[in-house]
């Protein structure tokens, strides 16, 4: 099948509002390189990380201060960003096999390798790099995973970035069979995620989410839900939790190592209800609290989520579909964050 020179995709020209996201149909179609693969993208999922890079909200300076994305780098624009990408391979770079062509594939978006160059620090997939909101992309083979699933391009499209997320903070936090778990953001792409997941290794959930959302997450496995309007050390009692999984960070901080045994681990890879918190650091070391970091993805996570996947041991969350086109009332929606699960732009080029 004979490619075409040019293709549609969305380049994020700087930061700011949806107006610096735009639509083009000349963008050439990218050559794979040594090592990589191209993949014809079906579906592509909106997440936090697009936002926040678009909006800056990385920067701990202001929005032109070179610390301004994911990985602290300066970011190189235009970018066609996109990390949750569903597609199938479309033609291969010198050392990939040829017989990968035609397969489909979820890329993993906490890229090791870039042009056959292994990477000093990770980057990530539409931010260090191009990404997914095109028609074509590329990346490493290592990171194009092929799946086998009945599962809609869509579907698939909605799991690479929240759900190895949430494996890896399951995976940092060494989740067991029958500990406590509580999940912040229980209802978002992420959280409902790690929901699933920790039901998956045997854990007892805790949720917490709105009211509206309460039985939602019920239905997805979670065997308690708290109501984010109220005081959690009114909801659990001090030390009866093994493990926080956490997206919001916020106020409420404080009281998440509180609910925590001792001994228990607090993971972390968010900060939606707020970025900086108090910290009463003896509570951290007279209960020997472990605190993780969670962001680069351990080597195993992504390709235990896609055997989740194949097995069907998690379902996807599609909140809502919309055409690349409109990714600027998909970006807008997302942010209203009343939805459950993900929203996914159809990009279509797989057919």
């Amino acid at each position: 099948m004979k490619l075409p020179d040019t293709m549609l995709g969305i380049q994020l020209t700087g930061h700011g509002g949806p107006d610096v996201l735009h639509a083009r149909h000349d963008i050439p179609v990218p050559t794979p390189g040594p090592g990589d693969v191209l993949i014809r993208v079906a579906a592509a999922g909106v997440n936090n990380t697009d936002v926040n890079t678009r909006l800056a909200w990385y920067s701990k300076g202001d929005a032109d201060s070179e610390d301004a994305s994911w990985s602290g780098n300066p970011l190189q624009f235009p970018r066609i960003q996109g990390a949750d990408v569903c597609g199938r391979i479309a033609a291969v770079g010198e050392g990939v096999s040829a017989e990968r062509i035609g397969e489909r594939v979820l890329v993993e978006p906490a890229l090791r390798e870039h042009r056959g160059v292994p990477l000093d620090s990770p980057w990530y997939f539409g931010s260090e790099c191009d990404g997914g909101f095109a028609e074509y992309t590329t990346v490493a083979a290592r990171h194009a995973y092929r799946v086998d699933s009945e599962l809609s391009d869509v579907e698939l499209a909605s799991f690479p970035c929240s759900y190895s997320t949430a494996e890896n903070l399951l995976t940092r936090a060494r989740v067991a069979s029958g500990e406590r778990v509580l999940v912040t953001g229980a209802s978002g792409g992420v959280g409902s995620a790690a929901v699933q997941l920790a039901k998956a290794r045997g854990a007892y959930v805790i949720a917490i989410t709105s009211a509206e959302k309460a039985e939602m997450l019920r239905e997805l496995g979670a065997d308690e839900v708290v109501l984010r309007d109220q005081a959690l050390r009114d909801a659990l009692e001090a030390g009866s939790v093994d493990v926080v999984a956490d997206l919001v960070a916020g106020e409420q901080w404080p009281q998440y190592l509180e609910v925590l045994r001792r001994q228990g681990r607090y993971a972390v890879s968010g900060a939606i209800a707020g970025p900086i918190v108090e910290l009463d650091v003896r509570t951290l070391y007279l209960k020997d609290l472990s605190l993780l970091g969670c962001t680069v993805l351990e080597p195993e996570v992504f390709g235990n989520l896609v055997a989740h996947i194949e097995k069907g041991r998690i379902a996807p969350l599609v909140a809502a579909t919309f055409p690349l086109e409109q990714i600027g009332e998909a970006q807008a929606l997302f942010q209203e964050k009343r939805h459950v699960g993900k929203i996914v732009l159809e990009v279509g080029a797989a057919g």
